[in-house]
């Protein structure tokens, strides 16, 4: 109904004098009028009586002229004669200084250059003012005639805004409409609630730019309450921000009235996309990539709402690694958290401890782009499947990358030597993926430490101290309460 009530409305801005106006303009224009309308000749011949007799005047003069080379050479026996024009002497008679034959009386010498002499006749110089004044008033009358035109346009300007914007819209609905015929989309059930369930959804650019059958479709399922958030990990080049990418695009297509790529979509109305993805940097305002960054996750945190589709890659990049840990844990926890927060969040992350806060956060679920792999850590063998399946990364695989990118074989082999190192001290530990432990932020939710931060230790004798973590160490081992 929606879509037949909007067409009705298009109709309606069409109703007008726009075949009047449209068959007035061919009667009027040359098929392919000149760039310049000081160039003359884009009026028609027929359009306009004037014009077509000062036209008329000029071409006796014309013709004229275009036989005169012929007729002199006759008269004067001078087979080297040419007739011909430049801007500055007009139109003009040469004839090589060569020639046996004498100079008529009626030639008037104009220019005199190197083996040759440049002259004109009376009846020459007649006929030339004829040309010249003739184009002169036929570009004149043309202006006239387009003046008239234009002020004819002018009178229906508002029609023609009207007319211009419908044409646009049923372009752009048309183009949708093509191309979710040709490749397979469906029509999107959107409605009032705040779920975001998108079947075998593709990336309509990626899809068409791979070919027919190439793309590798994945799903997206947001309840907007029990899970609300995904934490997404896996290796560089594995296609976290195009899945990321086309869950947006999906539902910007399909709230502007588009079929959308998927084998079937359903979402609660989307009142705005917030994204944080790329990195940017004002070098002329003196903000960084990362200030950048900060900025706009404060106004996605102060502008979105629960209705929101928020879109977040890679936050934390450009400082410390534990800066940067601790404000995208933080920035999760803000979003679970504030009830006020968006209800659908995809949150794309090459820090795979994080995947440590879906055991403390129930709206939170762990998902990563599956790889298959072949090698170590320092060999390339690896192949991006670009499946989103449940459960978390424990790595990000950016040394294999970095191998299939051509960094020397030793390069590579020593870098692994050094992560090795590094995942031994477990620096961010911590926040390990798999780890039974959540960071302290989310520690501070358990029974035992909200208990021990209300003990009154002043007023507790030893003995009650004692008892007091005999009666933890048995809970922590499951003998009791």
């Amino acid at each position: 109904a929606s879509g037949a009530t909007l067409l009705r409305a298009l109709a309606a801005d069409l109703a007008g004098p726009a075949e009047d106006l449209a068959a007035a303009l061919r009667r009027a224009l040359v098929e392919e009028p000149p760039p310049q309308a000081r160039d003359g000749g884009f009026i028609r011949g027929g359009f306009d009586p004037r014009l077509d007799d000062i036209r008329g005047a000029g071409a006796g003069a014309r013709e004229y002229l275009s036989r005169l080379e012929e007729q002199e050479r006759e008269r004067t026996g001078i087979r080297g004669l040419k007739v011909g024009y430049n801007r500055v002497f007009g139109y003009y008679i040469e004839i090589r200084n060569s020639g046996p034959a004498p100079i008529p009386d009626d030639y008037v010498r104009r220019q005199t250059l190197v083996g040759a002499e440049r002259y004109v006749t009376p009846e020459l110089k007649e006929q030339e003012s004829v040309v010249i004044s003739s184009r002169e008033r036929a570009l004149a009358r043309e202006l006239e005639c387009l003046r008239e035109l234009t002020e004819r346009l002018l009178a229906e300007v508002a029609f023609l805004a009207r007319a211009g914007a419908a044409l646009a819209t049923l372009d752009a609905l048309q183009g949708l409409a093509e191309c979710g015929v040709e490749r397979g989309w469906v029509m999107p059930e959107i409605d009032a609630g705040l779920e975001l369930d998108l079947e075998q959804g593709r990336h309509p650019l990626v899809e068409s730019a791979l070919g027919a059958g190439r793309f590798v479709a994945n799903d997206v399922c947001l309840d907007g309450d029990g899970e609300r958030i995904w934490v997404l990990t896996g290796p560089n080049m594995a296609g976290k921000s195009t899945f990321l990418r086309q869950a947006a695009l999906i539902c910007v297509m399909g709230q502007l009235g588009s079929m959308v790529p998927c084998a079937r979509a359903r979402w609660g109305l989307v009142d705005r996309v917030f994204t944080r993805v790329g990195a940017q940097d004002e070098i002329a305002a003196g903000r960084s990539t990362f200030m950048v960054e900060m900025e706009e996750v404060a106004l996605i945190l102060r502008e979105a709402t629960a209705r929101s589709l928020v879109i977040l890659d890679e936050v934390g990049r450009g400082t410390s690694t534990y800066d940067g840990i601790s404000i995208a844990q933080a920035l999760v926890e803000y979003l679970h958290e504030h009830p006020a927060m968006p209800r659908r969040v995809l949150f794309a992350t090459h820090y795979h401890e994080l995947t440590a806060l879906a055991a403390g956060l129930p709206g939170v679920r762990n998902y990563r782009v599956e790889v298959l792999e072949s090698g170590g850590a320092g060999e390339a063998p690896i192949v991006f499947l670009h499946r989103i399946v449940p459960g978390g990364a424990d790595r990000s695989y950016g040394i294999n990358v970095a191998a299939l990118a051509g960094l020397p074989r030793t390069l590579v082999e020593r870098a692994g030597e050094v992560l090795g190192g590094l995942e031994r001290q477990r620096p961010l530990g911590t926040l390990a993926a798999g780890s039974a432990q959540l960071a302290l932020p989310l520690e501070a939710r358990h029974p035992v430490v909200e208990e021990l931060q209300q003990l009154e230790l002043d007023g507790m004798t030893p003995m009650q101290a004692l008892e007091k973590l005999a009666a933890w160490q048995r809970r922590a081992a499951g003998e009791g309460p």
